[in-house]
C-alpha cells in the first residue's frame, strides 16, 4: 500500500470526480442483477454503512476506499428505491375497447404518426387497481378532426398491451423503460380519436405553453425550419418529419434538436455577455453595481425558464446543471467550469434519476462534456492566450470541440444504435458556426421581440440558420458511405470501456495510460458471438445466421424485431432483403431450415396447429405462431406461443456436440418490470435431453366484448371534412353508455353517423341502423391483423 497509499494521498482533494463513477457502478449492478435482489438489498446497505466507517475513519489511506464502496452502494439502494417510488400498475393482457385519457405529451412514433401519452386512464370493465397510470397511443388512420392539446381530455377504442421486453436475450429492454417512465400500457388506434372535453384553466399549463410557443413558430416559419426551430426551442419535436429527422441522424447532428448542453451553454453565454455588455455600454450603472454578477443572475434565471419549458430530460437537467455551477462559481468569484462541475452535475441525475445510468442519453451526454473538460485544460495549457495567432485560436477550438465530442461519444452511439457516422466530423464543423452565430442569438432576439411585434426580421434569420442546417444534415447525410452500420458488442464492453474513458479523464500525468488498456480491450474484442437463430415473442418469425447474413422467415410482420436483430448483426438490409436470403425453404406458412444437424420448421398460419403433426415427422424442431390445445406427437420438439410467453423471445446456439442449447429472454426470477418468470425448465434449455413440456394455461375469458359492427358507414370522395364534436359525459357515467347516448341522441336529430363513435356529424341523408366506422375498423382491425411490437412504437 505504500506506492498506492502515497498516491491516494496526494490526489486528496482531486478524487470527488469519482463518486458518480463508483455509483454508477452500483446502479449498473442493481439494473444487471438476475431477479429482485431482495436480500442484496441488506448486504448493499451492510456495505454502505462500512464504507462510510472507513471514510469517516483517521486512516487517511483507507478514506477514498471507504468512500467509494458508499458510493456504489449507495447507488444500489437509490436505483432500488426508485424502482418503488415509480411502481404503477401495468396491463396484464391484451385490451381491445374505450380508453379514456388526459393528454400530458405529444410526440411521433418511429412509423411518424402522431403518438399521445395519457394519465387518468379509464378503461372499460378494468378495476381502478389495474389501470395503468399512463399508456402511450399511437394515432393511425384517419385523425385530425380536433388538434390534441396537453390537459385535453380524449376518448378512443385503441388496442393496447403490456410494453414489449427485448426482441432477443441481451437485448434493448422497452419493459423497463416503461416501468420507470410509468407506461403500464402502449398501443394504437386505427379509428378517429374524440375530443371529449377541453384542457382544464390549471391543467399541464407548462405543456401548453410549450405546445402553444412550438404552434407559434410553426406558423411564423413555415415548413421543416420551423418545425426544426420549435424542436430547438421548446422541446416539441412532433412537427418534425421522418426524413429530416433521418438525415440529422445519418450526419450527426440530431444533438442540435435535442436541448442538451449546446443549447443551455450557447443560450446562457449569449444571455450574459449582452447583459454585461449592455451594462457596461451605461457608465453610471456600471460602476455602481457588479455587472457580471447580474449578468449571471439574469442568465441563470433565463436557462431555469428553459429547462422548465423543454420538459427537463436528462440532458437538459445535465446542461442545466452545469450553467447554474458556472453560472454560481461566477457569483461566488471562483473557477467555473471544471470537472468537479460535471461531476455534480452527474450526481444530482443519478440521485432523482439512477435509473438513467444505462440510457445512451446520458451516457453520451456526460461523454462528450468531460472530455471536452479534460481536453481545453490540457489545450490550455499547450495552448495558452496569446500563444496562438488570435484568427486561428477560434478555429482550433471549433476543431477540437467537435473532435472530443464526437470521438467521446461514439462508442456509445455504437453500442446503442448500432451506427457510427462517419462524416459527422465535417457536419459538425459546418454546422456548429451556424447554431453559435446565428440560430441561438436569433431565438433568443425573438423571444424578447414576440411581444412587441417586432420579431418578423429576427425570425427570417432564424429561418435561415435552421434550413441552412438542414441542408448541411441532407447534403452530409447523402454521401456514399455516410453511415457505417456495427454489430452489437459483447455485454461487458460498455462497462470496461466507461471505466477506461473515466480513468483517461479522471486520471492525470503517466497514470492516465491505466485507462488505455480497457479502451483498447473493448475496441479490439469488440464483436460479440451473435446468436445463430432468433426466433420472435409470437413464433412468427424466425432469423438464422448464414453466410450471406441473418436470413429471415418471413419478409412481412413483426418488423420491430426483424429490424432490430439486423441492426445488432451491423446489417443494413431491409426485412424483404432478409427474406431472400437463402437459409429458409419451402412455402408460405411452412418455412424448413437446418442447424447444425437439426431439423426446423415455423408454422404460421391459421391452419398450423393442423399441420403439426405431419411436419413433425419430418423435422426435429418446430416453431409454431400458435397456442396449442393440446400436447403435440410424441418425440416431436415443439416451441408454441404458450412457451414463448413465458421465455420471450429465444436465441439458439449450437453446443458443439451436435445438439443446440436456448436462451431465453426474461429472467428464470422476474424483476418488477418483467412480467411472469419463465416455467421450470424453459431457460437455457441444452436440446441434447428430452425437451420438457409446458403445460397448457387456460386462456383468460375477455374483459371487453368485442361487438360485431354492420355495413360501414361511407362517405363519398370528395365530400367536405367532418365537422369536430367534442362530448361531455356527466358525472359517474361509464364510457360506454356515454357512446351509446351519443348515438341515439345522433339517430334523433337526423344525423347519419353517431357523434361519438364515429367522432364527426356527417350531412345528407340519414341512413337508419348504421353502425359507426370507428366500430367497424376496430373489429376489421383486430380480425385481420396480428398485433405485433411495431404497432406499439
Amino acid at each position: 500500500m505504500g506506492r498506492l497509499g502515497n498516491w491516494l494521498l496526494a490526489e486528496r482533494g482531486r478524487l470527488f470526480p469519482w463518486v458518480p463513477v463508483c455509483m454508477a457502478v452500483g446502479i449498473g449492478i442493481w439494473l444487471s442483477w438476475p431477479g429482485e435482489p431482495w436480500l442484496a438489498y441488506w448486504g448493499a446497505f451492510g456495505l454502505a454503512l462500512a464504507g462510510a466507517l472507513v471514510w469517516l475513519s483517521p486512516l487517511a489511506v483507507w478514506q477514498p476506499a471507504g468512500a467509494a464502496v458508499l458510493a456504489a452502494a449507495m447507488g444500489f439502494l437509490l436505483a432500488g428505491a426508485r424502482s418503488d417510488l415509480v411502481a404503477a400498475p401495468v396491463l396484464g393482457f391484451r385490451y381491445y375497447g374505450p380508453v379514456e385519457g388526459r393528454v400530458i405529451d405529444i410526440d411521433r412514433s418511429q412509423s411518424d404518426q402522431l403518438r399521445l401519452t395519457l394519465d387518468r386512464v379509464v378503461l372499460e370493465r378494468v378495476p381502478p387497481d389495474r389501470t395503468p397510470g399512463r399508456v402511450r397511443v399511437s394515432l393511425h388512420g384517419v385523425q385530425g378532426f380536433f388538434d390534441p392539446q396537453p390537459g385535453m381530455r380524449l376518448m378512443m377504442t385503441a388496442h393496447l398491451s403490456p410494453p414489449e421486453g427485448a426482441v432477443e436475450p441481451g437485448g434493448f429492454d422497452f419493459q423497463r423503460l416503461a416501468w420507470f417512465r410509468g407506461l403500464g400500457a402502449v398501443g394504437y388506434t386505427r379509428t378517429p380519436a374524440l375530443a371529449q372535453s377541453p384542457p382544464g384553466l390549471w391543467d399541464a399549463q407548462v405543456a401548453r405553453m410549450r405546445m402553444y410557443l412550438s404552434a407559434a413558430l410553426q406558423a411564423a416559419i413555415p415548413g421543416e425550419p420551423g418545425a426544426f426551430a420549435a424542436a430547438m426551442m421548446t422541446g416539441d419535436r412532433s412537427g418534425m418529419g421522418a426524413e429530416a429527422v433521418q438525415a440529422l441522424r445519418d450526419s450527426s447532428l440530431y444533438h442540435l434538436v435535442s436541448i442538451s448542453g449546446v443549447h443551455m451553454g450557447l443560450l446562457a453565454a449569449f444571455v450574459f455577455g449582452a447583459l454585461r455588455g449592455g451594462l457596461a455600454l451605461i457608465p453610471p450603472l456600471a460602476l455602481r453595481i457588479p455587472a457580471r454578477k447580474v449578468a449571471a443572475v439574469v442568465a441563470l434565471a433565463v436557462a431555469a425558464v428553459y429547462l422548465v419549458l423543454s420538459g427537463g430530460d436528462v440532458a437538459t437537467t445535465r446542461a442545466f446543471v452545469m450553467v447554474a455551477l458556472m453560472l454560481g462559481a461566477v457569483l461566488l468569484d471562483r473557477r467555473a467550469i471544471s470537472l468537479r462541475s460535471v461531476a455534480m452535475a452527474a450526481v444530482v441525475i443519478m440521485l432523482v434519476q439512477p435509473e438513467a445510468v444505462a440510457e445512451p442519453g446520458f451516457q453520451m451526454s456526460f461523454a462528450a462534456t468531460a472530455a471536452l473538460v479534460s481536453g481545453f485544460e490540457l489545450f490550455n495549457r499547450l495552448a495558452p492566450p496569446g500563444r496562438l495567432p488570435g484568427w486561428l485560436r477560434p478555429v482550433a477550438v471549433l476543431l477540437l470541440s467537435s473532435v472530443l465530442a464526437g470521438f467521446a461519444s461514439a462508442p456509445f452511439a455504437a453500442v446503442h444504435f448500432n451506427r457510427f457516422t462517419d462524416y459527422g466530423l465535417v457536419a459538425n464543423l459546418l454546422a456548429s458556426p451556424l447554431m453559435g452565430v446565428l440560430v441561438m442569438p436569433a431565438a433568443v432576439l425573438s423571444a424578447v421581440l414576440a411581444p412587441l411585434g417586432l420579431a418578423a426580421p429576427v425570425l427570417w434569420l432564424l429561418e435561415l440558420g435552421t434550413g441552412a442546417i438542414l441542408a448541411i444534415a441532407r447534403m452530409v447525410a447523402g454521401w456514399e458511405g455516410a453511415v457505417t452500420m456495427i454489430a452489437s458488442p459483447a455485454p461487458w464492453v460498455l462497462p470496461v470501456m466507461g471505466l477506461g474513458g473515466a480513468a483517461l479523464v479522471l486520471l492525470r500525468g503517466r497514470a492516465r495510460a491505466a485507462g488505455l488498456l480497457p479502451v483498447l480491450a473493448a475496441l479490439l474484442l469488440w464483436h460479440g458471438d451473435r446468436p445463430v437463430l432468433l426466433i420472435a415473442s409470437d413464433g412468427g418469425l424466425a432469423g438464422l445466421m448464414g453466410p450471406e447474413g441473418r436470413a429471415l422467415s418471413t419478409p412481412r410482420g413483426n418488423g420491430f424485431a426483424a429490424r432490430t436483430w439486423l441492426e445488432n448483426d451491423g446489417d443494413p438490409a431491409g426485412q424483404e432483403g432478409a427474406a431472400a436470403r437463402p437459409g429458409f425453404s419451402g412455402a408460405k406458412g411452412d418455412r424448413r431450415f437446418a442447424l447444425a444437424g437439426v431439423r426446423g420448421a415455423v408454422l404460421t398460419g391459421k391452419s398450423a396447429p393442423d399441420r403439426l403433426p405431419a411436419v413433425c415427422a419430418e423435422v426435429d424442431l418446430v416453431v409454431i405462431a400458435a397456442r396449442l390445445a393440446q400436447p403435440p406427437p410424441a418425440g416431436c420438439r415443439v416451441i408454441d406461443q404458450t412457451r414463448l410467453a413465458r421465455t420471450g423471445p429465444l436465441a439458439i446456439r449450437p453446443n458443439g456436440q451436435g445438439g443446440l442449447v436456448i436462451h431465453a429472454t426474461r429472467p428464470l426470477s422476474p424483476r418488477r418490470w418483467s412480467g411472469m418468470a419463465p416455467a421450470p425448465g424453459t431457460a437455457d434449455i441444452d436440446w441434447t435431453a428430452p425437451m420438457p413440456q409446458v403445460a397448457e394455461a387456460k386462456p383468460r375469458p375477455p374483459l371487453v366484448q368485442d361487438r360485431q359492427p354492420s355495413a360501414p358507414d361511407s362517405r363519398p370522395t370528395g365530400q367536405a371534412r367532418p365537422k369536430q364534436v367534442t362530448v361531455a359525459r356527466p358525472a359517474g357515467e361509464t364510457a360506454q353508455t356515454a357512446l351509446r347516448s351519443a348515438e341515439a341522441s345522433a339517430r334523433r336529430s337526423g344525423d347519419t353517423c353517431t357523434a361519438l363513435r364515429c367522432g364527426a356529424v356527417k350531412d345528407g341523408p340519414p341512413k337508419p341502423a348504421v353502425r359507426s366506422n370507428l366500430a367497424l375498423a376496430a373489429a376489421k382491425d383486430q380480425a385481420e391483423r396480428r398485433i405485433t411490437p411495431a404497432n406499439f412504437r
